[in-house]
């Protein structure tokens, strides 16, 4: 659930901070504003993949028990296998619908099976988590796209990753865990996101009052590496501008 929370409280400051200049245009088109350094972009995504296995293997406590030790192998398998499946259904739907292989989706991909297998990352075999894995890389390629129908200008992809996927996440959890049933996943989605949002939608509104969420257009043209910190941060690019 903490992925859903985090997505919602992006998703209400997304709404205020507002769309990046020349993300989308006046006759309705979507302007892709790329990634200034994707093979970065990788490394961070493989970096967290490697910290998932902590995140997740973590949450069993101890090791300090055979039965313990081997759940958390199991909580190993399945995440690596729900990122691997993420990874894999992100990558042909990506490739269905816009008609080539889209880094940013897969490595959305990855996160997704991630955020979904961490609601319940014991109880799925490897298979079932491949699968979810799968289901959660094909939601996060249609809710990023959605999102950008709507004009919800979500740089990173963020509140796809961790709140659309999360959702289903939390849903899964009934498909191998008997003691919880669908209706209490339901509930608690619903509280978690209307708390989440109203607060977060207060909190945002007071900062953009007292000390404003945007830079100014001409910082978030050449970038808030410069005004921020006095250095460009992708100097080989500086010629194209």
């Amino acid at each position: 659930m903490v992925h859903l929370t985090g997505a919602t409280a992006a998703l209400a400051g997304v709404i205020l901070v507002g769309a990046r200049k020349g993300k989308y245009s006046k006759d309705g088109k979507i302007n892709a504003l790329p990634g200034a350094n994707l093979p970065l972009a990788t490394l961070g995504t493989f970096i967290l993949w490697l910290g998932w296995f902590g995140f997740n293997g973590g949450s069993e406590l101890i090791i300090s028990n055979a039965g313990e030790a081997n759940a958390v192998a199991a909580i190993f398998v399945n995440t690596n296998a729900a990122a691997a499946g993420g990874v894999i259904a992100a990558l042909i739907t990506a490739r269905l619908i816009l008609g080539r292989a889209d880094l940013t989706m897969v490595l959305n991909g990855a996160l997704a099976g991630l955020v979904a297998i961490t609601a319940e990352p014991l109880t799925p075999s490897p298979l079932l988590s491949t699968l979810i894995g799968a289901v959660s890389g094909v939601i996060v390629v249609f809710s990023v796209l959605g999102l950008d129908r709507l004009k919800i200008d979500d740089s990173v992809g963020a509140i796809s990753v961790h709140g659309t996927v999360g959702i289903w996440g939390l849903l899964a959890v009934p498909l191998t865990n008997s003691e919880i049933n669908l209706s209490a996943q339901l509930i608690g989605i619903g509280v978690i996101f209307a708390f989440v949002f109203l607060a977060s939608l207060l909190t945002w509104g007071v900062i953009r009052i007292l000390t404003g969420l945007r830079v100014s257009e001409d910082d978030e043209y050449r970038g808030v590496d410069v005004s921020e910190c006095g250095l460009e941060a992708y100097p080989e690019f500086t010629a194209n501008r």
